[in-house]
């Protein structure tokens, strides 16, 4: 399925209806709790990830009903949190699971998106200031993010937040017709109990 098919796929599943239109400006952000009716429009700014070919892996925009799945089978440490202006949701965040094995329990992976029509109004540093009271509130010790190397942007607005650089993952992956780096970086939170 070439990507336009993938889109139109998007619409059916009732995204279109879903706006992500900016924010005025002086409009008030909320960051909170994801809900099963955010999850078209949580698919739209990951859609506009996608296309953009600057901030994942994948390929093909995914629907509406996978954010609805992930939302459904989180654990009580895990969180998917949306940023809302106004009532329409412009950004997401998720901690999931770094590793199915128990030893790997105080760690966690991290994700930010912003739609494109709502950056450089702090809506990223929002959704990851409450990531990181959540991620605290569960237990969680240290935070990774991984992250395409030529995101530039996006590796210093992690390191302005207090993530910092461990490593560089070589040619680990095959994006618009060229071999990717990813960088990888953590945040260790103070020490709590793993839970």
């Amino acid at each position: 399925m070439g990507p336009d098919a993938a889109v139109a796929g998007l619409v059916e599943t009732g995204m279109a209806s879903m706006s992500i239109r900016s924010p005025r400006p002086s409009a008030s952000i909320v960051v909170r709790d994801a809900t099963p009716e955010d999850c078209g429009a949580i698919a739209a700014i990951y859609a506009q990830a996608v296309r953009a070919g600057r901030s994942t892996m994948d390929t093909v925009p995914l629907p509406a009903r996978y954010f609805r799945e992930v939302l459904a089978a989180a654990s009580p440490r895990e969180a998917l949190l949306v940023a809302d202006a106004a009532g329409r949701v412009v950004g997401w965040a998720q901690t999931k699971r770094y590793s199915e094995r128990p030893g790997y329990a105080p760690a966690c992976e991290t994700t930010v998106y912003v739609a494109e029509e709502a950056t450089g109004m702090g809506t990223g540093s929002r959704l990851m200031e409450a990531l990181l009271t959540r991620a605290r509130d569960a237990g969680h010790h240290h935070l990774v993010a991984k992250i395409l190397a030529s995101n530039e942007d996006s590796v210093r607005f992690h390191e302005r937040l207090g993530f910092e650089r461990v490593g560089t993952q070589r040619e680990i992956g095959w994006l618009n017709g060229a071999w990717q780096d990813v960088v990888i970086l953590q945040r260790i939170l103070e020490a709590g109990d793993p839970r």
